[in-house]
């Protein structure tokens, strides 16, 4: 798992408003992804991991700096080199019921993009190949001939991994795939994705706000605040040693099972708002929240640093005097 399939680098992506001010949706963020692993990308509502993964897509333009997908820049691809971009590259939305087109049958949605990109000419062919995906995600070839609105959530979704399959991609982007489902569906879905990943050698970037999901699947996790990547590491290495007081606050709100540990262990509550993306604070993002902030913290932006073996953080507490 050494080969690097998607690069991002100092990726920006600002969002003009009104009277010259611009939203700092994705405010330099870096990162790899390797060939068949789970890269788990975390954070609150509005810290742009969503806005990234578009990004990442070509579904938004790009502020600045660079997405490499297999060592091309997919912002400067030719629309017969992005057309052939899409084969490999796909994703599975959020909302499960906006994404499927309601006036579509199952088999209508599925088999559209092997129609735009004739990939299965023969008809017969491509239905059969509908069966199979509704089969692999746990659904039944009578499901076809049905509308979205005849089925659960949990199968919606389903319906939209089937879609994001349907033209054999190597990378897909999962953008908070579960976080409109049920609880007791949201472990099936995520068995399902680990299972098609095992089987088809695909490779993931997972978006979500659930941590204890996303440590569930993930090989590696980064952690966002308002646009910026404070934390990566593996996934057992960030929930053994958390660094950075951002993802130690964000971890100490996971709940455990267990009311004796649970009653006794100390949760770390972040005081104040978010701060706005219009007009980020100075210095270090998460100063205003920090527990542990000096005044360097208000001052300066923290050196993104391999403190530990490929365990990256951005903070100030862990930069050498």
């Amino acid at each position: 798992m050494s080969d690097v399939t998607l690069s991002v680098r100092d990726v920006k992506k600002h969002f003009t408003v009104g009277k010259g001010q611009s939203v700092k949706a994705v405010d330099g963020v870096s990162f790899d992804v390797y060939k068949g692993e789970t890269f788990g990308l975390v954070g609150e509502s509005g810290c742009g991991k969503s806005t990234i993964g578009r990004t990442i897509l070509g579904l938004y333009d790009k502020s600045g700096g660079e997405v490499l997908f297999q060592e091309k820049d997919v912002h400067q691809l030719d629309p017969e080199e992005k057309f052939d971009f899409y084969k490999k590259m796909q994703m599975i939305f959020q909302d499960p019921y906006a994404s499927l087109n309601p006036r579509s049958t199952v088999r209508e949605i599925i088999a559209e993009p092997m129609e735009v990109h004739n990939l299965y000419p023969d008809k017969k062919e491509q239905t059969e190949k509908v069966m199979e995906l509704l089969e692999e995600v746990g659904l039944s070839r009578d499901h076809a001939n049905r509308y979205p609105h005849e089925f659960s959530g949990g199968q919606r979704q389903r319906i939209g991994i089937a879609r994001a399959l349907a033209l054999n991609p190597s990378f897909i982007v999962a953008d908070e795939p579960i976080s409109a489902l049920d609880v007791s569906v949201q472990a099936q879905v995520v068995n399902l994705l680990r299972k098609l990943q095992q089987e088809k050698e695909l490779t993931y970037l997972f978006i979500a706000h659930d941590l204890s999901m996303v440590k569930h699947i993930s090989d590696r996790i980064g952690v966002m605040y308002l646009g910026n990547m404070v934390e990566l590491t593996s996934s057992d290495q960030l929930y053994q040693e958390p660094l950075h007081p951002y993802t130690q606050a964000l971890l100490s709100s996971i709940p455990i099972p267990d009311p004796d540990i649970e009653e006794k262990r100390e949760r770390i509550v972040l005081k104040g708002e978010l701060p706005s993306p219009i007009n980020p604070p100075s210095g270090c993002v998460f100063h205003t929240r920090c527990p542990h902030a000096t005044e360097i913290c208000k001052q300066k932006v923290p050196r993104w640093q391999e403190v530990e073996p490929k365990h990256y953080v951005a903070c100030h507490l862990y930069e050498e005097a």
